[in-house]
């Protein structure tokens, strides 16, 4: 049976969290300040990855909308769309869309909360709704993810 390789991992290191992978190379792309290729962004994580995992983790946050990419020659540049917030953002409204019964994830989640994030998130709540009753300048409303654009209203409005 073949063993499992884990990125090139030394012997003894400790395992990365879940996302923990993502938002280092987020956190590197966000840092060049602009476009940045795959092998720019290796060498600011130290280049103790293989090229063939930073591309990995690359592809998957352009397939979650953190990163964007523009081809240049025979490989990409990549440019953030998010921040580690917008990050985790997607991965948890990923996760809210993967279930059938949102409002009973929704309920549950929030029931667990504790009661300064619950405050927190009522405040947030109603900015959102006061920002949605706000007069428009006639700019069309971002959409986008961590944005609310048009018809992506709260669960349960409709």
């Amino acid at each position: 049976m073949k063993k499992r390789d884990d990125g090139d991992a030394e012997p003894g290191a400790r395992r990365r969290g879940q996302g923990e992978l993502e938002v280092q190379v987020l956190a590197a792309v966000r840092a060049a300040g602009g476009p940045v290729t795959a092998g720019r962004v290796r060498e600011r994580l130290g280049g103790g990855l293989a090229y063939t995992t930073v591309i990995t983790i690359l592809t998957r946050l352009h397939a979650k909308g953190a990163v964007a990419r523009e081809r240049v020659g025979r490989s990409f540049e990549w440019t953030a769309v998010a921040d580690e917030a917008g990050l985790a953002a997607l991965r948890m409204r990923r996760l809210l869309d993967g279930e059938g019964d949102r409002e009973a994830v929704l309920t549950r989640f929030v029931t667990t909360l504790p009661s300064s994030d619950e405050q927190l998130l009522r405040e947030l709540l109603a900015r959102a709704d006061a920002e949605d009753e706000a007069p428009r300048g006639g700019e069309p409303e971002a959409g986008g993810p961590e944005g609310r654009g048009p018809g992506a209203g709260r669960a349960g409005e409709g």
